[in-house]
């Protein structure tokens, strides 16, 4: 009798049931290996995961590679449904390597059993599933464009989102699709909202009358009208909501459905490689901006409009003037290394200060009374400039001083003192015996099943120890990231942390970046004291520098 793992996948693409979609994918595998007496005993089944993402990077498949050099899997091959969901593209022969180098046979129904390493035909036949695949997927993007295209421009249908500052969702009646309907979906369009509607026509006429961006945002935040990060707390909690800001104010005056008109397309979903030095880690998704002939408008008017077409067409023509076309965004992407971005902080708004490139030097800005209105009170210097290397020469000897041996003892009640989570060596220790009492379980139940054992009994049995297994892997690593660092682990580490400063002064912007997260550096500037507050929290159990480059081996993999 062959142990079995079931691989398989669906995403929201394909508009299907994940329990039905597994079920008849684990039929069709059944039904290959059953007849050449294997069974399942493990599954490894991704959920709302694309097929276009390459298998190790979907967290069921990745665990499935990752279990393959492991001795006491549990299996000793792998079945697979159908070969459209597992692979795209060219995934096939990227992934099907590691299959022939721990010696797991792979099997697929389209070839009726094991794939053949050594057989052309095999080989062929996998990769055409994987073009058919990426074929499929790409008629599915187009389809839905269509669709969404047409709905939109004729007709001048909601197609999801957040409602636009100024309007709120209303009920426009049951589904045209009467499956849908019948499950109680409903159309939804877009009423003004009676709260911040005013605000949104005021906006607009303050503009046309000749007031600047920030004059409006000045007098609104005077008056205390809450801004939109302010106003919806629940969907920007990452926004401060102090205060106005122009570009608040600026975004609804480029917004053409304050006209009543439906518009799609402003932006798209473009791919782009996750790392061009390494293909076969797929693409990622990001929103790219359309220009404004690229837009999709609405045939007729479908909702209140808050501003007539022609003070929104002198709008756009007075944006227009001030400078470079209302509907053009500039990149953001910066040719200039910043070894604190994302983690130096204004003392003042608290808001994370931006890169600058200076006379030949890196420094970090932050400009709030230029963006936002300083009518709430807020005393914040016009702009707030800080050096790079200024901060750099004090924050290296300091990391290495409070990891040198004479400042050891205060550096570990430290470190102890910011521990917030008590040790649980009992709940660590019975995840490890649930662990090894899993393995033991399935080394005999595979000597039963060499014995003769009832196959149907003896898989039911392993695939139950299997999950058992699993879950008390995932209980082990939750404990092991959150449990409290103990006085000798500190002790142990220090003599590598006390060569931070040799190590991070030659080393590239982006790899000092990385290691200053992993060290959960958080600093923060007073301009008024000219002082940079700074705050380390170590990631003690981070498996290894994400980057790879970064002399893992002096720093321990810390």
């Amino acid at each position: 009798m062959i142990p079995f793992a079931f691989w398989g996948r669906v995403s929201t693409e394909d508009n299907q049931d994940p329990a039905s979609s597994r079920n008849w994918q684990l039929s069709r595998s059944r039904a290959l290996i059953e007849t050449r007496g294997g069974v399942i005993v493990a599954e490894f089944f991704d959920i709302d995961k694309s097929r276009s993402i390459p298998p190790q990077r979907r967290p069921q498949a990745a665990t499935l590679l990752g279990e393959l050099r492991n001795l006491n899997r549990g299996f000793d091959a792998v079945v697979v449904g159908e070969p459209q969901r597992a692979f795209y593209g060219n995934q096939f022969g990227n992934t099907f390597e590691l299959f022939n180098h721990y010696g797991v046979p792979l099997w697929v129904p389209e070839v009726g059993g094991p794939i053949d390493p050594t057989n052309e035909a095999h080989e062929l036949i996998m990769l055409m599933f994987g073009g058919i695949s990426k074929g499929e997927r790409n008629r599915i993007k187009i389809r839905v464009r269509t669709t969404m295209e047409a709905q939109a421009k004729i007709e001048g249908r909601f197609l999801g989102g957040r409602p636009p500052y100024g309007y709120r969702l209303a009920d426009a009646g049951p589904h045209p699709n009467p499956s849908k309907a019948a499950d109680g979906k409903r159309l939804r369009r877009l009423e003004p909202d009676p709260v911040t509607a005013p605000n949104v026509a005021r906006i607009f006429a303050e503009f046309v009358q000749g007031q600047g961006l920030y004059l409006i945002a000045e007098g609104l935040t005077k008056e205390g009208v809450p801004c939109p990060s302010a106003y919806d707390r629940a969907r920007n909690r990452h926004r401060s909501g102090l205060a106005w800001s122009k570009s608040a104010v600026r975004a609804i005056l480029l917004n053409p459905r304050y006209t009543g008109r439906q518009v799609w397309n402003r932006q798209h979903k473009q791919e782009e490689l996750l790392d061009v030095n390494d293909v076969t880690q797929g693409h990622v998704t990001k929103l790219k901006w359309n220009s404004d002939e690229q837009w999709v408008w609405s045939e007729a008017v479908v909702h209140e409009p808050l501003v007539d077409p022609e003070t929104f067409a002198r709008t756009q023509a007075m944006l227009s003037a001030k400078g470079r076309p209302a509907t053009q965004r500039k990149p953001r992407r910066t040719p200039h290394p910043y070894v604190l971005r994302h983690l130096l902080r204004c003392g003042v708004c608290q808001r994370r200060m931006e890169g600058t490139w200076n006379n030949g030097r890196a420094h970090y800005r932050c400009k709030f009374p230029v963006e936002y209105a300083l009518a709430n009170k807020i005393e914040h210097p016009r702009t707030v400039y800080v050096r790079e290397d200024h901060v750099l020469a004090e924050l290296d000897p300091w990391l290495g001083r409070i990891f040198a041996p004479a400042a050891l003892e205060q550096t570990v009640h430290a470190l102890l003192a910011a521990q917030n989570n008590e040790l649980d060596v009992s709940a660590i220790e019975a995840a490890r015996k649930a662990i090894k009492d899993c393995d033991q379980r399935m080394a005999r139940y595979r000597v039963t099943l060499d014995a003769g054992g009832d196959p149907q009994e003896v898989g039911k049995w392993m695939a139950e120890t299997r999950t058992e297994r699993v879950q008390a892997k995932g209980r082990l690593r939750a404990l092991d990231r959150k449990r409290e660092i103990t006085e000798k682990e500190i002790n142990e580490m220090i003599p590598t942390m006390a060569a931070f400063p040799e190590i991070l002064r030659d080393a590239d912007p982006a790899d000092r970046n990385d290691l200053y997260k992993q060290m959960g550096l958080h600093l923060v500037y007073d301009p008024l004291e000219r002082v940079v507050a700074v705050e380390a929290r170590p990631s003690m159990y981070q498996s290894a520098c994400p980057r790879g480059d970064l002399n893992p081996h002096a720093l321990n993999g810390h």
